[in-house]
């Protein structure tokens, strides 16, 4: 008997064949707090790896803002957490200009259960025309404990 054992497959970054945006020439990213050993820069460029990480618990935001239009027909996350078990909420929003509000795209919660479930990667295929910001809210703890957020990748294409 030929036996093989098969399991997800959790790539450490996006493939960059996938078209990403440039957001290191296209965009300029505003963040209400950033751990300095964990800059945003680790999570928005391929070839990082340490990703993102918040310098104070609770509910942070990440915000793109683009120089020109954008369209955005897929963004891919990616968040890791190996330490606590906790219930986190995301919710991803964009607008086409700085006058009209968000519109918002999903919300999503989902479990860290360490040592077993301690990833979640997210590929969401969007139709978003004339994106000039793009905000990304992560509330690390719904239950309201004082955990850092964090966010390994954020790929837009």
């Amino acid at each position: 008997m030929r036996k093989r054992i098969i399991g997800q497959v959790y790539p450490k970054q996006f493939d960059a064949a996938q078209n990403c945006l440039d957001l290191n020439q296209l965009a300029e990213v505003e963040l209400t707090s950033e751990d300095v050993a964990h800059p945003i820069e680790s999570a928005l460029f391929p070839g990082t790896e340490s990703g993102w990480r918040a310098a104070v618990p609770g509910e942070q935001t990440i915000r793109l803002l683009f120089d020109a239009p954008q369209t955005v027909r897929k963004i891919c996350l990616m968040f890791c957490e190996a330490d606590s078990e906790r219930t986190q909420e995301l919710v991803l929003r964009w607008s086409p200009d700085q006058e009209q509000p968000y519109r918002e795209i999903l919300r999503q919660r989902y479990n860290f259960s360490p040592p077993h479930t301690t990833r979640e990667i997210e590929d969401y295929g969007v139709e978003l025309e004339g994106v000039m910001r793009l905000e990304l809210s992560i509330s690390p703890d719904v239950s309201g404990g004082a955990v850092c957020a964090s966010l390994e990748q954020l790929r837009l294409a």
